[in-house]
């Protein structure tokens, strides 16, 4: 398996970032960062998986889990590149 790095841009929600990062963490996102850069909510995933999809798939499900709705994903061209080489 291999830890894929991407990034989910997430809907507005009335809680704070303590209350919803931490309800991410609760839902089993330990390998996440959350960050509200401006005024958009995002959750930095290090997920690993069998493939890209079911990484994105699960990081999505953990943070519906969480209470939280998934705008998009975006991934870095580094991160593409370091899947590469790992």
């Amino acid at each position: 398996m291999k830890t894929y790095e991407f990034e989910l841009f997430l809907a507005d929600d009335p809680r704070d970032l303590d209350e919803w990062s931490g309800a991410v963490l609760a839902a089993g996102g330990d390998d996440s960062t959350c960050a509200v850069i401006s005024e958009q909510l995002r959750v930095r995933f290090h997920r690993e998986a069998e493939s890209l999809e079911a990484a994105i798939r699960s990081a999505r499900e953990t943070v519906r889990a969480a209470g939280l709705s998934v705008l998009h994903c975006q991934i870095e061209p580094e991160d593409m590149e370091a899947w590469q080489v790992a």
